[in-house]
């Protein structure tokens, strides 16, 4: 196990190396002056030569991609060019909002959709089963950025129960959280009524009820925990999805996140911070699928990691 997890620890430090380097010169190709972006237009080209100068976009490629990998290796992600402060640390600044959203965001999806699948599985062909795979497959056709935009009109201007934007309190985290976990609900759900209608159908299982154990026992405890392999799965890859809509919810609901820092920063240019910020969701990323990974071992014994038998 130990030799597992530092192998897909090398393995993540690669990947993420990877994303730098590409984010790095992807930028690069952008269309966009940085420093002409920063001036007044009509300014002088002796000022915007200046700027460059200053920023090192004056530089050929080859040095400013030594100079990038040099910190890099440091832990220094450099310095934003519009606000002069250490991409780290504007990052870690937004880094909290981002997690509080995700985490609510997680949590409110599995409380909600693993009682639902159940349910739906329990029930498999009743009307309940029918209702919630209706609610899943419109969940999964609904983007998350007309939803939002929907919630804010309903819940914010015309019932006016939550803030509209801004992180100003528990109140204010709740159209987010639901425009993110209401399409996440409906991706889980369909996991889990898938899982426990072949876990229910076991040996297992069936030997469980003979034995006269209670049924909520065989359901909650027997089936689900085999049910929940593909669930943690499914969790891990999401992730990615959390994050990809953190981004343009961030935006809806003027949410102080990483996702917000990331669109301001790409609109100005602003290289060192759009590279810490992929950065960072690559190595998030990465390290929530490792932790998949070992949770999946865990609840299934016969899995052996790295080859071990």
């Amino acid at each position: 196990m130990v030799a597992y997890i530092l192998r897909r620890l090398l393995q993540s430090a690669f990947v993420i190396f990877g994303v730098a380097c590409v984010t790095f010169l992807v930028l690069r190709l952008v269309p966009g002056d940085p420093a002409r972006l920063m001036v007044p237009p009509g300014t002088s080209e002796k000022v915007v030569d200046s700027l460059r100068k200053e920023l090192g976009t004056d530089q050929p490629l080859i040095v400013q991609f030594g100079r990038f990998l040099g910190g890099l290796l440091q832990g220094d992600l450099g310095q934003s060019f519009r606000q002069g402060r250490p991409v780290l640390e504007l990052v870690l600044d937004a880094l909290p909002a981002t997690l509080a959203l995700a985490s609510t965001t997680m949590l409110t999806a599995v409380l909600v959709a693993v009682p639902l699948g159940i349910a739906a599985a329990y029930r498999s062909g009743g009307i309940l089963d029918r209702v919630i795979l209706i609610f899943s497959l419109a969940g999964q056709s609904v983007p998350n950025f007309w939803l939002g935009v929907m919630l804010v009109l309903v819940f914010a201007i015309r019932l006016q129960w939550f803030p509209a934007i801004g992180m100003g309190g528990p109140r204010s985290i709740v159209l987010p959280t639901l425009t993110l976990a209401l399409i996440l609900i409906a991706i889980l759900v369909r996991t889990v009524r898938q899982s426990m209608l072949e876990a229910l159908n076991e040996d297992y299982v069936r030997t469980a009820r003979a034995k006269g154990m209670p049924e909520t026992k065989v359901v909650l405890v027997h089936a689900l925990k085999n049910a929940a392999i593909p669930l943690v799965t499914i969790l891990g890859l999401q992730v990615g999805f959390v994050l990809g809509g953190a981004f343009v919810v961030e935006l809806i609901f003027d949410w102080p996140g990483v996702g917000l820092l990331a669109l301001e920063a790409i609109r100005t240019r602003d290289f060192p911070v759009v590279q810490g910020v992929v950065i960072l969701v690559a190595a998030v990323f990465t390290f929530a699928n490792l932790a998949v990974d070992i949770a999946y071992a865990y609840l299934n014994p016969r899995v052996r990691m790295g080859g071990e038998t």
